[in-house]
């Protein structure tokens, strides 16, 4: 099963440039048997524009994510903990394999706002 995540247009860059190697969220969906994430890059952009692999899902104190990652993290140390702030738990999502499409592709429902199953 893959997942449709929404990521914003500065992170997409990130993630195809390889300086990205971890999506971040505050909650993790509930099912297990994911293999891949479909990427779609918020507006200005609005389309899905690549697919990336899950490699695992780690699951910390965002202080321990954060030095986990950091090398890869692709964000700022500052928005990182502004992201996660008054939260005990963080998610990294670890991704591999990253694809990006040649023809991006136009949805006709609305994006998720955090993710959608497909």
């Amino acid at each position: 099963m893959k997942l449709l995540l929404s990521i914003k247009p500065k992170y997409v860059e990130k993630i195809f440039s390889g300086k990205k190697r971890f999506e971040y969220r505050k909650i993790i969906f509930k099912r297990r048997d994911l293999e891949a994430i479909v990427i779609y890059a918020t507006k200005p952009i609005g389309k899905i524009v690549g697919e990336m692999r899950i490699r695992k899902i780690h699951q910390d104190t965002p202080e321990n994510i954060w030095n986990k990652t950091k090398n890869f993290s692709g964000i700022e140390k500052d928005d990182f903990f502004k992201y996660f702030r008054d939260k005990n738990i963080a998610y990294a999502i670890e991704f591999e394999n990253v694809i990006k499409y040649n023809n991006p592709i136009s949805i006709t429902y609305a994006p998720p706002q955090s993710y959608k199953y497909i």
